[in-house]
This record gives C-alpha cells, structure tokens and sequence, in this order.
C-alpha cells in the first residue's frame, strides 16, 4: 500500500491533502508551521491532525523497511511466491508481518533444528502422511548414535518436535488462536503478596473478559504484577484451540501421537508466544489511550487562561518552617519575598505574623493571592481570608496546584533564575507566575512532574516525552510568545528554534536591549532563513518599529496586511474593533484576491488578526470561589454543590481540587 493511500484512509483525508503535507514536512516545515500558516495548501488540517500523520507516518515507514527485510529473507531461502509476496505486501501491522514471517525467520536453536540436524525430518513427513506403518519399526532406521539417537523412542521424539514446530509456525492456527483468545478469554488477577497500602486489592481476586477491559485497569494490574503483589493469567477454553486444529489431522493414522504433538506444540510453542502477544497489545492499547488521557490533560493545564497584568502574591503553605510568599509585578518580576508564620503552633507568633501581611497588603496593590493547595492550605486559606475580610481589601484567593513547583525550584533553571533564593522561596514565585501565565511558567519543568498523567511511569518514556514535548510546542505556538521577555524555557518550544538558537537570542536580548522588529531576528548567530521562517510568525514584539509585529501574520503577508490597511484606512493598534470591522467590510474581496492572488482563506485570516491584533486566544480566567464552610472531608454532604477546579480528567473519573486535604 502506498503511503498517500494509507494515510489517507487511516486519518480520513484526502490524497491532495497527504501529499501537500508530506511536501511540507521534508521541506523542513514544523508542525505548528504548517497548521497556522500553510491551511490552503493542507485543507485546514490541524496541529491534532498534523500531529497524528507524523506518528503514523512513521508507523508506516517502519513497516515498509520492515517488509524489506522479511522479502529479502524468503528470497534468499528461495522460498518466495507470488502469493507470499503479495502476503507480505499487502500487510497492514507489524503484528500480523511477523506471524507471516515467522515459518521463515531464521532460527536459533530450537529442538526442531536440532532434530532436523540428527536426520530425522524425514521421518517426520512419515508421521505427517498418516500411512499405515509400524512407525517404531521404521524409526529404528533412523538410529544413529554419532548424531545422539540413542534407539527409536529417541528418533520419533526428535520426529515430533519437528512436526510440534511446524503447527506452531502455522499462520493460519495462530491468527485463529489470537482471535479466539481475545474474544473468549478472561485475564484473571490474583494477590501474589500484600503491599503496605492494600494498593491493588480489588485485583486479588479479579476476572474480566479480554475484549471488554478498560485501559486504565490494564495498567493497574500490570503494575500490580510487576511489584510482585499480583499474578496475572489469561484464561481460555483450551478444548476448543485444541480441536481447532485437530480437526485437519483426525484422519491421520497416527492419531495418538499427533494428539500429543498438538497438545505439546501448544503449551510449549503457541500458546506462550500467542499470549505474550495478546498482552503485549493490550498494553499498547492502554499505552495509546493513556497517552491521550496525557495529551487533553496537559493542554488544558496550559491552556489554562492567564491573570494578565494583575500583581500577584504567591503563597506556598507549610507548618513547621513557615508559609513562604513573593509578590510578582505585571511582567512577573518578584519585588519582595518573605516567611509567615500564620500556621504556627505560637498564638503570638500567628498574631505578628498576621499584623505583618496586614501591614504588607496595605503597603502594595496586590490583585490576587495565588495559594498552593499543599499542605497547610487549608489553613492558610481560612486565616488569610480572614484577614481580607476584616480589613476590606480587594484581594482575591485562588488555589494553585503545586505539583512540579518543587521540581522547578530545585532545579538548575530555577537556581539560575534566583541564586540568592532559597528552594521554598523560588516556589512561591512560581506560583504566583503560575496563576499569572500558567504556560510561560509551566514549561519551565518535566511535563511527567505536572501531575495530570494516568500510569505514566509504566509508559515508553522516549515515546512520551515526544508526545509531551509535541503538546507544548503546539500550544506555546498556538499562544504566540512576546519575544522581548521570553524565558528560553519558552523560547525552545517555538517552531523552528532549537535550544541553542534558543540561548542564542536570550545572549541577543542582554545585549542589545530588546527586538525592534522581527526581522532583527536574523542579526542572531545561527539564525538562518529557514529557522525565520518557521518561527517569525509565532514572536510577538510590542511598542516596536512595525505595528504587524503585534500580531500572528507572517511577515511574508506583511505586504498583503499592509494594502488592506492603506485602503481601509485603519489604525491596527488604535482603531477600535468595531471601527475596523465596519472599514474593512467595505473592502471588494474578490477583486483584492484576485488581484493579490491570494486565497479566501488567507484573507479571512489576515482580516481576523487586523481586527483583534494583540488578542490572546486564552480566555480570562475564572476562578473558582471556595465554600468556607467545607474545612475537611467530614464536612462534604450528599447534594452539596461546591465550585472547585478540575486538575485531571482520567478514564476512570475526574480529580476536582475544592481545597479540602485528604490523606
């Protein structure tokens, strides 16, 4: 099959669409490239699209040179046929190739090879004919001490594991076998030892059918196996496999025998291998739609809507050494960090503690406090609501997840950004950025320290933190990034810079100050046209030399954007919406792209972004107001509405943080 039809049938798109993407894609272009600035050339495919047919892009051609391999293999043996060679052509998983190839891959030793090396194939094909003989006379003649057949029992034994290896190799029993098992069988759970926490009890003694358990519950008992707390089989009629197979040699003389050939070839060559196969699958399945449950989680954390030019306090609770804080101006910049000791078992200590922020919120606007909902969050809450309360202050509470924060404030990256800092201290600044712009923070740590995974440690870990590192690259180019006050944390996620191009342009903004315009970009060492290309449209540079900065057109529309300002007459950064909007509707739009040879498409989106230049595609945050009523689990009743903020979306339930600590 080739690839334009295969990735055409598997993503529901048409050829022209496979093949202007695969154009772009050996071009060099990124995916997010491709999706904001190439949707006349895709058909509008997006990043989830584009993102798919690059995974199975690569499926694909890890088939093809896989097939390759298997077709030279049976050529070589001589072995080829038209009909195996269309087999093996035609073949649509890597699964179903190998149990194809299987009666032709070479072989390590196995008891048939060496049975075949004694001389004793042919008495095999004996067996297999089923013609009346006295096959015990006839395997004495096969008696050969020099090759180790010691007498006749010696030789048919050595006759059998030939016969044995050649049912297993059997595609048409294996196919037959996997389905059944599928269909049919049960994977049953059983404890193998008790770990401190009970953790996988409702698997000690668990049955569920193949074809019907969940993912999430696959993973569970997996783990539960490889922590030696569970045994896990699959159970299945064997009968019916058996007599499967039967049936092609029940008129065989050797009936007996070739009974016990079945039943050894099963247990010892098919039913081990078929199994390990079913599991396997059952496992990338899980895997796949893990990776998925990974993916929606991620990008809705990033997505999460930013608290844009509020000042904001971020508070990390503890007890014993104090609840730590940072007040964050507009850009994120910290302008004082400190300790409080609300929490504190001292009723004095409380008491200064609280004086203080009293003092400290009157001295500084501060628009939101950001608190971490660890612990002595709780805690924390109650008396700093408290405190807004008695003196009026129009300072609102939010609840901020804090997994991760630790990982970023023990890190080098956080150690750089804040030497003189201590871990707890670089916390409470990531938290307040966290509630101000969720993605410029977040993509400073390990996605897998996020904490919105589903069994994600039991996961390919290379294949994961491709389809993370992919997640971020699509929404931080689907946000677009201001390029004068860019972490290269963000920065290495826009499409087309790599790290080193990255720290490049950091060393370019220390230097000279800021960027006037995007195409000092190229003044950058490395910064090469290619590199430009791909990545000028998703920087943003505001209060610089061209006003189009502001916006997602790509410079190379620049001289189209331009033309429907000149003639509309309009302001891009001091018109208003409504302004604009009546101005450009006058505009004659099939004779402008006629005329510029340029596509509706293209000007519906030049229209958008002229219209709403400086627009965030992230909606203002809502946050979620905290029922001070509910101070522990004790107090939740049955029929309670409570407003709280989902952190993860599982397959087997949704996680809602309405700032109530549990253990």
């Amino acid at each position: 099959m080739e690839i334009i039809q295969y990735l055409s049938n598997t993503l529901n798109i048409s050829p022209k669409q496979v093949v202007a993407t695969l154009r772009l894609l050996e071009e060099g272009a990124t995916v997010p490239f491709i999706a904001r600035y190439k949707k006349e050339e895709t058909g509008n495919l997006s990043d989830v699209v584009l993102r798919s047919f690059v995974e199975e892009k690569e499926k694909f051609e890890k088939l093809e040179e896989r097939k390759k391999t298997v077709l030279s293999s049976i050529e070589e043996q001589d072995k080829l046929t038209p009909e195996l060679k269309e087999r093996v052509e035609t073949c649509t998983s890597l699964s179903l190739l190998e149990t194809i190839y299987r009666p032709y891959k070479p072989k390590r030793k196995t008891r048939a090879s060496i049975a075949k090396e004694k001389g004793l194939e042919p008495l095999s094909n004996i067996i297999l004919l089923g013609k009346k003989v006295d096959i015990l006379n006839v395997a004495k003649e096969y008696i050969d001490e020099e090759k180790g057949v010691l007498n006749e029992n010696d030789a048919l034994n050595g006759a059998k594991d030939i016969i044995s290896e050649i049912i297993s190799d059997n595609p048409k029993y294996r196919f037959y076998i996997k389905k059944y098992i599928i269909n049919n069988g049960i994977i049953v759970s059983s404890i193998n030892k008790k770990d401190e926490k009970d953790t996988y009890e409702q698997y000690y003694d668990y049955k569920e059918k193949i074809s019907t358990i969940p993912p999430h519950r696959i993973l569970a008992i997996y783990r539960g196996e490889r922590e030696n707390c569970l045994k896990v089989k699959l159970s299945y009629e064997l009968e019916t496999i058996f007599n499967h197979i039967y049936k092609d040699y029940e008129y065989n003389y050797f009936e007996d025998i070739l009974k016990d050939i079945i039943n050894d070839s099963l247990k010892r060559l098919i039913l081990p291998s078929v199994e390990n196969e079913i599991r396997s699958d059952l496992f990338t399945k899980a895997e796949d739609k893990s990776m998925i449950v990974f993916k929606k989680n991620l990008r809705s954390l990033l997505m999460y809507p930013p608290l844009k030019n509020k000042k904001i306090l971020g508070f990390d609770p503890g007890f014993r050494t104090g609840c730590k804080y940072a007040l964050v101006n507009e850009f994120g910049i910290p302008s004082l960090v400190g300790v409080s000791f609300i929490t504190s078992n001292s009723r004095s200590e409380v008491e200064r503690s609280k004086a203080e922020l009293v003092n400290l919120f009157k001295k500084n606007k501060i628009d939101y406090i950001a608190l971490g909902n660890g612990t002595a969050s709780r805690e924390s809450e109650q008396i700093l609501s408290n405190i807004i309360k008695e003196n009026n202050f129009k300072i609102e509470i939010i609840i901020v997840d804090e997994s991760g924060a630790s990982v970023y404030s023990a890190s080098k990256l956080g150690e750089s950004e804040f030497p003189s800092l201590s871990v707890e201290k670089r916390s409470a600044i990531s938290l307040a950025r966290r509630a101000q712009d969720p993605l410029s923070e977040l993509v400073k740590i390990d996605p897998k320290s996020i904490g919105v995974g589903q069994y994600q440690h039991d996961m390919d870990q290379n294949r994961l933190n491709d389809t993370l590192s992919g997640v971020i690259e699509d929404c931080v180019n689907e946000v677009g990034v201001n390029l004068n006050n860019a972490s290269v944390s963000l920065l290495k996620y826009v499409s087309g810079i790599s790290l080193p191009l990255a720290n490049n342009i950091y060393e370019y903004l220390k230097t000279e100050g800021r960027f006037n315009s995007r195409f000092d970009l190229l003044k950058v060492k490395k910064m090469g046209p290619k590199s430009f290309e791909q990545c000028a449209g998703f920087l943003r540079i505001y209060e610089g030399s061209e006003p189009l900065d502001t916006t997602n057109i790509h410079p190379e529309s620049y001289k189209v954007a331009k033309r429907i300002l000149n003639e509309c007459n309009i302001d891009l950064l001091h018109d208003s919406t409504i302004e604009k909007t009546s101005k450009i509707a006058k505009i004659n739009i099939s004779s402008f792209i006629k005329e510029e040879n340029i596509t509706i498409d293209l000007f519906n989106e030049l229209k958008k972004e002229i219209i709403k230049p400086t627009r965030d595609i992230r909606e203002e945050a809502k946050v979620a107001k905290i029922n001070n009523d509910v101070k522990s689990i004790e107090d939740l009743k049955v029929g309670m509405i409570l407003e709280g903020t989902v952190r993860n979306i599982m397959d087997f339930g949704m996680f809602v943080d309405i700032n109530v600590h549990c253990n």
